[in-house]
């Protein structure tokens, strides 16, 4: 088991469950003495940079929602997974729209209902997450409960 995240941390986001994962833009450098993830899942346009822990890579261009919203389900139910016993991160260029909606993603799968998972993620990670009207609906399907965006039964 990996030790958890320290909520003191920048953009430590605590789930409602407790669980912990950490959202982050990758043009702005790792804040001195944060620890690394054990898990990244990386929301960009095109292949992430190389780093020494286990990574993911989910296709999803800036502004835009993920290329394969079923592979992005299953992406994003095996981070909320490994984020029980896992350090997390989930990170895009900026870490507002991409990461903010993954995470709002996250914290609907932890039980926050689908019509307030953006709130709670502007609230207790960054005011500005989730940035286009389409990234909201996107958080609103991801709840559905059929369709490739909703979640499993």
């Amino acid at each position: 088991m990996t030790e958890a995240w320290d909520e003191r941390h920048t953009g430590v986001l605590r789930l409602p469950s407790g669980r912990l994962v950490r959202g982050r833009g990758l043009r702005r450098p790792l804040a001195p003495g944060a620890p690394n993830p054990s898990y990244g899942i990386y929301l960009l346009g095109r292949k992430p940079p190389q780093v020494p822990w286990e990574t993911r890579w989910l296709r999803w261009p800036d502004f835009r929602l993920p290329v394969d919203r079923a592979e992005a389900h299953a992406v994003l139910t095996e981070a909320w997974h490994r984020s029980l016993t896992e350090r997390v991160e989930l990170a895009c260029g900026g870490g507002r729209g991409r990461t903010g909606t993954a995470l709002a993603c996250l914290a609907v799968l932890d039980g926050v209902p689908p019509g307030e998972a953006v709130s709670y993620v502007r609230a207790h990670y960054d005011r500005h997450a989730v940035e286009t009207p389409w990234q909201r609906r996107y958080v609103l399907r991801f709840g559905a409960p059929s369709g490739a965006a909703g979640p499993e039964a």
